[in-house]
């Protein structure tokens, strides 16, 4: 990793993402690849990068993410997650844009468990008759 300058961890149901912002052209870097070719849909992209759009700092930086766990949708969130503390650390005046857009808000939902009798969480076995 380069130079850091600012670091912000984002969660989201099981996953996690470390971002890190080193002042750039504003490359988007998610495990060594690119983000639109990592997360495979142009909506998990934007979803992913709505922090930098909303607050105009798309091309000041650039973006390297380490990404675990999870699937691509959990990660993406983990990602804006993340890119936004990052921001508030680099500017605390982005705080009030980014805090009205939800975007600091950890989303609590996560998988419910599994319980004894039951084939998922709520799902109950097929009914017989006889």
């Amino acid at each position: 990793m380069p130079k850091v300058n600012f670091y912000g961890t984002g969660r989201r149901k099981n996953a996690v993402a470390r971002v890190y912002l080193v002042p750039g052209e504003g490359k988007v870097l998610v495990n060594d690849k690119e983000i639109g070719r990592y997360l495979g849909r142009k909506i998990l992209e934007i979803q992913a990068l709505q922090p930098l759009e909303i607050t105009g700092t798309a091309g000041r930086f650039d973006v390297l993410v380490r990404v675990h766990g999870g699937g691509v949708s959990g990660q993406a969130g983990a990602i804006r997650l993340g890119i936004a503390r990052a921001l508030v650390q680099a500017d605390p005046n982005l705080r009030v844009t980014l805090k009205r857009a939800g975007f600091l808000t950890r989303d609590p939902r996560m998988k419910e468990r599994r319980k004894y009798g039951l084939k998922k969480a709520r799902r109950a076995p097929q009914y017989s008759k006889r």
